[in-house]
């Protein structure tokens, strides 16, 4: 029926189109632009065509969709089902392996971080010894003594130092044996001295 109508209508446009082409003088021009009005007439009616039976398709398909609606679900909760029952089995197992996975990467990775933590310091070590190796040398070569010369020269002073002490000790020990001997003979000059 929608077809029967969509032709009555393409059939009515054409007599209008070809009454008002009728009342023109015929050129070029006007016949493209007729051709022109005439596909665009045409396009409409296909347009119209289509709506019409697509309209009554999405009708039969509504009922059918309805109809398998209540099919399909049961069966994809069946699926559903089904589906979670084979993931717990399967989680279980993965578990299961992945546990015995990471124990062994676990192991094998903390005896890789121990070694190259060994290595590390075991560089670094050295990396430190060859500083101040090249430090001591650039040290010396400017005149700059080592904190072991140093400490050597601090403990010679204060052997210095002592033996100083001691030394000055003894002299003063000494000239104040002399002077007291020599104070009393001088008193007693004087003494004698005066007697006479």
């Amino acid at each position: 029926m929608a077809k029967k109508a969509a032709k009555k209508k393409v059939a009515k446009k054409k007599k209008v189109v070809r009454k008002t082409s009728a009342r023109k003088p015929s050129s070029p021009v006007n016949k493209v632009q007729d051709n022109a009005h005439e596909i665009w007439l045409a396009g409409l009616g296909a347009f119209s065509l289509a709506q019409e039976e697509g309209v009554n398709l999405v009708r039969k398909g509504g009922k059918l969709v309805n109809e398998r609606t209540g099919q399909v679900i049961s069966e994809s909760s069946k699926l559903f089902d089904r589906l979670v029952s084979e993931g717990r089995k399967l989680e279980g197992k993965g578990k299961k392996m992945a546990g015995n996975a990471v124990g062994g990467v676990r192991s094998d990775v903390e005896g890789r971080v121990d070694k190259a933590r060994e290595q590390a310091r075991t560089n670094w070590d050295k990396l430190e010894k060859v500083f101040e190796e090249r430090v001591a040398r650039a040290l010396s070569k400017l005149g700059v003594p080592t904190s072991e010369e140093i400490q050597e020269l601090s403990e010679r002073v204060q052997e210095l130092n002592v033996r100083v002490r001691e030394l000055a000790k003894a002299q003063g020990a000494s000239k104040a044996a002399a002077s007291k001997p020599a104070a009393k003979k001088t008193t007693t000059k004087k003494t004698t001295t005066k007697k006479s």
